[in-house]
Protein backbone atom coordinates (compact mmCIF):
# COMPACT_ATOMS: atom_id res chain seq x y z
CA UNK A 1 0.00 0.00 0.00
CA UNK A 2 2.86 2.36 0.77
CA UNK A 3 4.28 1.95 -2.75
CA UNK A 4 0.88 2.50 -4.38
CA UNK A 5 0.32 5.77 -2.51
CA UNK A 6 3.86 7.12 -2.85
CA UNK A 7 3.38 9.24 -5.97
CA UNK A 8 0.15 10.79 -4.73
CA UNK A 9 1.55 11.55 -1.28
CA UNK A 10 4.35 13.48 -2.96
CA UNK A 11 1.69 15.77 -4.41
CA UNK A 12 0.46 17.04 -1.08
CA UNK A 13 3.96 17.28 0.38
CA UNK A 14 4.97 19.37 -2.61
CA UNK A 15 1.91 21.58 -2.19
CA UNK A 16 3.22 22.56 1.23
CA UNK A 17 6.69 23.19 -0.20
CA UNK A 18 5.27 25.41 -2.93
CA UNK A 19 3.35 27.45 -0.38
CA UNK A 20 6.39 28.00 1.81
CA UNK A 21 9.28 28.35 -0.62
CA UNK A 22 10.54 30.21 -3.65
CA UNK A 23 10.33 29.11 -7.25
CA UNK A 24 13.80 27.57 -7.28
CA UNK A 25 13.04 25.22 -4.40
CA UNK A 26 9.68 24.42 -5.97
CA UNK A 27 11.44 23.45 -9.19
CA UNK A 28 13.97 21.34 -7.28
CA UNK A 29 11.20 19.55 -5.38
CA UNK A 30 9.72 18.41 -8.70
CA UNK A 31 12.97 17.39 -10.36
CA UNK A 32 12.53 13.68 -9.67
CA UNK A 33 8.79 13.53 -10.47
CA UNK A 34 7.86 11.51 -13.56
CA UNK A 35 4.58 11.75 -15.43
CA UNK A 36 3.24 8.27 -16.16
CA UNK A 37 0.61 7.68 -18.83
CA UNK A 38 -2.04 4.94 -18.92
CA UNK A 39 -4.18 4.46 -22.04
CA UNK A 40 -7.82 3.84 -21.13
CA UNK A 41 -9.50 3.97 -24.57
CA UNK A 42 -8.64 4.94 -28.17
CA UNK A 43 -8.56 8.68 -27.40
CA UNK A 44 -8.40 8.71 -23.60
CA UNK A 45 -5.54 8.58 -21.12
CA UNK A 46 -4.80 9.04 -17.43
CA UNK A 47 -1.63 10.83 -16.31
CA UNK A 48 -0.17 10.46 -12.82
CA UNK A 49 2.63 12.58 -11.40
CA UNK A 50 2.40 14.84 -8.35
CA UNK A 51 -0.94 16.28 -7.33
CA UNK A 52 -4.27 15.40 -8.88
CA UNK A 53 -4.55 12.84 -11.66
CA UNK A 54 -4.93 14.27 -15.17
CA UNK A 55 -7.51 13.03 -17.67
CA UNK A 56 -6.58 13.39 -21.35
CA UNK A 57 -8.64 13.30 -24.55
CA UNK A 58 -6.42 13.29 -27.67
CA UNK A 59 -7.65 12.80 -31.22
CA UNK A 60 -8.67 14.45 -34.47
CA UNK A 61 -10.22 17.44 -32.67
CA UNK A 62 -7.05 18.09 -30.70
CA UNK A 63 -6.14 17.71 -27.04
CA UNK A 64 -8.24 18.31 -23.92
CA UNK A 65 -6.94 17.85 -20.39
CA UNK A 66 -8.74 17.60 -17.06
CA UNK A 67 -6.64 19.27 -14.34
CA UNK A 68 -2.96 20.15 -14.71
CA UNK A 69 -1.15 19.45 -11.40
CA UNK A 70 1.65 21.88 -10.36
CA UNK A 71 3.29 24.70 -12.33
CA UNK A 72 6.85 23.22 -12.20
CA UNK A 73 5.53 20.10 -13.97
CA UNK A 74 4.10 21.78 -17.09
CA UNK A 75 7.17 20.87 -19.16
CA UNK A 76 6.93 17.21 -18.20
CA UNK A 77 3.17 17.16 -18.74
CA UNK A 78 3.62 18.76 -22.17
CA UNK A 79 6.29 16.22 -23.07
CA UNK A 80 3.99 13.35 -22.07
CA UNK A 81 1.19 14.85 -24.15
CA UNK A 82 3.49 15.15 -27.15
CA UNK A 83 4.33 11.46 -26.88
CA UNK A 84 0.63 10.83 -27.53
CA UNK A 85 -0.07 13.59 -30.03
CA UNK A 86 1.65 16.77 -31.19
CA UNK A 87 0.10 20.08 -30.15
CA UNK A 88 -1.04 21.93 -27.06
CA UNK A 89 -4.35 21.46 -25.20
CA UNK A 90 -7.27 23.33 -26.74
CA UNK A 91 -9.31 22.94 -23.57
CA UNK A 92 -8.46 22.59 -19.88
CA UNK A 93 -11.18 21.51 -17.45
CA UNK A 94 -10.58 22.28 -13.77
CA UNK A 95 -12.41 19.89 -11.41
CA UNK A 96 -11.97 22.46 -8.58
CA UNK A 97 -9.69 25.30 -7.53
CA UNK A 98 -6.95 23.62 -5.45
CA UNK A 99 -3.39 24.27 -6.56
CA UNK A 100 -2.45 20.62 -7.05
CA UNK A 101 -5.10 20.53 -9.82
CA UNK A 102 -4.75 24.06 -11.26
CA UNK A 103 -1.04 24.83 -10.90
CA UNK A 104 -0.45 24.48 -14.64
CA UNK A 105 -3.34 26.79 -15.58
CA UNK A 106 -1.20 29.85 -16.30
CA UNK A 107 0.88 27.89 -18.82
CA UNK A 108 -1.83 25.88 -20.53
CA UNK A 109 -4.38 28.72 -20.34
CA UNK A 110 -2.07 30.96 -22.41
CA UNK A 111 -2.87 28.87 -25.50
CA UNK A 112 -6.01 26.98 -24.48
CA UNK A 113 -9.42 27.69 -22.99
CA UNK A 114 -10.04 26.87 -19.32
CA UNK A 115 -13.49 25.67 -18.25
CA UNK A 116 -14.70 25.33 -14.66
CA UNK A 117 -17.61 25.93 -12.32
CA UNK A 118 -18.40 29.56 -11.44
CA UNK A 119 -16.92 29.12 -7.95
CA UNK A 120 -13.54 28.02 -9.32
CA UNK A 121 -13.23 31.36 -11.10
CA UNK A 122 -14.38 33.14 -7.95
CA UNK A 123 -11.84 31.43 -5.69
CA UNK A 124 -8.89 31.65 -8.08
CA UNK A 125 -9.68 35.34 -8.64
CA UNK A 126 -9.51 36.02 -4.91
CA UNK A 127 -5.73 35.60 -5.09
CA UNK A 128 -4.36 38.79 -6.62
CA UNK A 129 -1.25 36.93 -7.73
CA UNK A 130 -3.21 34.63 -10.05
CA UNK A 131 -2.35 35.61 -13.64
CA UNK A 132 -5.18 36.20 -16.10
CA UNK A 133 -4.13 33.19 -18.19
CA UNK A 134 -4.76 30.92 -15.18
CA UNK A 135 -8.42 31.90 -14.84
CA UNK A 136 -11.35 29.98 -16.34
CA UNK A 137 -12.76 31.62 -19.47
CA UNK A 138 -15.93 29.51 -19.68
CA UNK A 139 -17.85 28.86 -16.47
CA UNK A 140 -21.14 27.13 -15.71
CA UNK A 141 -23.63 26.74 -12.87
CA UNK A 142 -24.48 23.06 -13.18
CA UNK A 143 -23.57 21.00 -16.26
CA UNK A 144 -21.94 21.50 -19.62
CA UNK A 145 -21.34 19.10 -22.53
CA UNK A 146 -18.13 19.03 -24.57
CA UNK A 147 -18.39 17.26 -27.94
CA UNK A 148 -14.79 16.32 -28.66
CA UNK A 149 -12.85 13.50 -30.32
CA UNK A 150 -15.92 11.47 -31.29
CA UNK A 151 -17.26 11.43 -27.75
CA UNK A 152 -19.35 13.61 -25.46
CA UNK A 153 -17.84 14.65 -22.17
CA UNK A 154 -20.51 15.51 -19.60
CA UNK A 155 -19.10 17.94 -17.05
CA UNK A 156 -21.32 17.75 -13.97
CA UNK A 157 -21.55 19.96 -10.86
CA UNK A 158 -23.63 18.52 -8.01
CA UNK A 159 -23.27 21.16 -5.31
CA UNK A 160 -20.89 21.50 -2.34
CA UNK A 161 -18.80 18.40 -1.64
CA UNK A 162 -15.00 18.50 -1.70
CA UNK A 163 -15.32 22.26 -2.31
CA UNK A 164 -18.18 24.45 -3.55
CA UNK A 165 -16.97 24.22 -7.16
CA UNK A 166 -16.45 20.52 -7.86
CA UNK A 167 -16.94 19.02 -11.31
CA UNK A 168 -17.02 15.38 -12.39
CA UNK A 169 -16.40 14.49 -16.05
CA UNK A 170 -18.00 11.46 -17.73
CA UNK A 171 -17.04 10.22 -21.21
CA UNK A 172 -20.33 8.86 -22.58
CA UNK A 173 -18.95 6.49 -25.23
CA UNK A 174 -15.66 5.52 -23.62
CA UNK A 175 -17.44 4.87 -20.29
CA UNK A 176 -14.82 6.64 -18.19
CA UNK A 177 -15.31 9.07 -15.31
CA UNK A 178 -12.87 11.58 -13.81
CA UNK A 179 -14.01 12.12 -10.22
CA UNK A 180 -11.72 14.99 -9.29
CA UNK A 181 -11.27 15.06 -5.52
CA UNK A 182 -14.66 13.52 -4.92
CA UNK A 183 -12.64 10.31 -4.81
CA UNK A 184 -9.44 9.51 -2.91
CA UNK A 185 -8.89 5.82 -3.59
CA UNK A 186 -8.75 3.68 -0.43
CA UNK A 187 -8.12 6.62 1.90
CA UNK A 188 -9.93 9.29 3.86
CA UNK A 189 -10.76 12.29 1.66
CA UNK A 190 -9.86 15.91 2.17
CA UNK A 191 -13.10 17.88 2.53
CA UNK A 192 -12.31 21.60 2.32
CA UNK A 193 -14.85 23.07 4.71
CA UNK A 194 -13.28 26.53 4.39
CA UNK A 195 -13.62 26.22 0.62
CA UNK A 196 -17.34 25.53 0.74
CA UNK A 197 -17.08 21.76 1.17
CA UNK A 198 -19.66 19.60 2.95
CA UNK A 199 -19.39 16.14 4.50
CA UNK A 200 -22.97 15.21 3.68
CA UNK A 201 -22.76 16.84 0.26
CA UNK A 202 -19.56 14.93 -0.49
CA UNK A 203 -21.20 11.60 0.32
CA UNK A 204 -24.38 12.46 -1.59
CA UNK A 205 -22.41 13.57 -4.65
CA UNK A 206 -20.44 10.32 -4.73
CA UNK A 207 -23.73 8.44 -4.46
CA UNK A 208 -25.26 10.44 -7.33
CA UNK A 209 -22.30 9.68 -9.61
CA UNK A 210 -22.37 5.98 -8.72
CA UNK A 211 -25.93 5.87 -10.08
CA UNK A 212 -24.59 7.01 -13.46
CA UNK A 213 -21.92 4.30 -13.73
CA UNK A 214 -21.89 0.59 -14.52
CA UNK A 215 -19.52 -2.25 -13.70
CA UNK A 216 -17.47 -1.56 -16.84
CA UNK A 217 -16.81 2.10 -16.05
CA UNK A 218 -13.17 3.05 -15.59
CA UNK A 219 -12.87 5.47 -12.67
CA UNK A 220 -10.10 8.08 -12.50
CA UNK A 221 -9.74 9.22 -8.87
CA UNK A 222 -8.47 12.63 -7.91
CA UNK A 223 -5.69 10.76 -6.11
CA UNK A 224 -4.77 7.11 -6.40
CA UNK A 225 -4.62 4.40 -9.04
CA UNK A 226 -7.26 3.77 -11.70
CA UNK A 227 -10.33 2.21 -10.09
CA UNK A 228 -13.59 0.39 -10.77
CA UNK A 229 -17.15 1.22 -9.83
CA UNK A 230 -16.99 -1.39 -7.07
CA UNK A 231 -13.93 0.31 -5.59
CA UNK A 232 -15.73 3.66 -5.69
CA UNK A 233 -18.70 1.97 -4.00
CA UNK A 234 -16.35 0.73 -1.27
CA UNK A 235 -15.27 4.35 -0.75
CA UNK A 236 -18.91 5.44 -0.52
CA UNK A 237 -19.61 2.74 2.08
CA UNK A 238 -16.72 4.12 4.14
CA UNK A 239 -18.30 7.58 3.98
CA UNK A 240 -21.67 6.17 5.06
CA UNK A 241 -20.18 4.23 7.95
CA UNK A 242 -18.06 7.11 9.21
CA UNK A 243 -20.93 9.59 9.00
CA UNK A 244 -23.27 7.24 10.88
CA UNK A 245 -20.58 6.53 13.47
CA UNK A 246 -19.92 10.23 14.08
CA UNK A 247 -23.63 10.97 14.29
CA UNK A 248 -23.91 8.37 17.03
CA UNK A 249 -20.95 9.80 18.93
CA UNK A 250 -22.40 13.32 18.80
CA UNK A 251 -25.84 12.08 19.78
CA UNK A 252 -24.34 10.39 22.85
CA UNK A 253 -22.83 13.73 23.85
CA UNK A 254 -19.20 12.71 23.36
CA UNK A 255 -16.84 15.63 22.87
CA UNK A 256 -14.10 15.77 20.25
CA UNK A 257 -11.34 14.74 22.66
CA UNK A 258 -13.20 11.60 23.70
CA UNK A 259 -13.97 10.68 20.09
CA UNK A 260 -10.32 11.11 19.10
CA UNK A 261 -9.24 8.95 22.02
CA UNK A 262 -11.58 6.22 20.81
CA UNK A 263 -10.44 6.52 17.19
CA UNK A 264 -12.18 5.70 13.93
CA UNK A 265 -14.06 2.39 13.50
CA UNK A 266 -11.73 -0.62 13.42
CA UNK A 267 -12.32 -1.44 9.75
CA UNK A 268 -11.10 2.00 8.66
CA UNK A 269 -8.03 2.40 10.84
CA UNK A 270 -5.73 1.87 7.85
CA UNK A 271 -7.43 4.52 5.71
CA UNK A 272 -5.46 7.38 7.26
CA UNK A 273 -2.51 8.77 5.32
CA UNK A 274 0.03 11.58 5.33
CA UNK A 275 -2.35 14.43 4.47
CA UNK A 276 -5.56 13.18 6.11
CA UNK A 277 -4.78 11.16 9.21
CA UNK A 278 -7.54 9.41 11.16
CA UNK A 279 -7.40 12.29 13.65
CA UNK A 280 -7.85 14.91 10.93
CA UNK A 281 -10.72 12.91 9.43
CA UNK A 282 -12.40 12.88 12.86
CA UNK A 283 -11.90 16.65 13.08
CA UNK A 284 -13.60 17.15 9.70
CA UNK A 285 -16.55 14.88 10.49
CA UNK A 286 -17.10 16.40 13.93
CA UNK A 287 -16.71 20.02 12.85
CA UNK A 288 -19.18 19.78 9.99
CA UNK A 289 -21.78 17.40 11.43
CA UNK A 290 -21.82 18.90 14.91
CA UNK A 291 -22.02 22.49 13.69
CA UNK A 292 -24.99 21.69 11.47
CA UNK A 293 -26.70 19.48 14.06
CA UNK A 294 -27.01 16.72 11.46
CA UNK A 295 -28.22 13.80 13.54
Amino acid sequence: MKHRFQTQLIGFSTLAILALSGNLMAEDSMSDINITSKKLADNTYMFMGAGGNIGVSAGSDGILIIDDQFAPLVGKISASLNEIQAGVPKYIVNTHYHGDHTGGNAHFGATGTILAHHNVLKRLSENSKTPASALPVITYAENISIHFNQDTLEVIHLGPGHTDGDSVVIWQKANIVHMGDLYFKDRFPYIDLNGGGSVMGYRDNVSAILDKLDNNTQVIPGHGELATRNELLKFKHMLDDCINWMRGEIEMGHDLAKIKQQGVPQEYQDWGWQFISAEKWIDTLYQDLQSKNIL
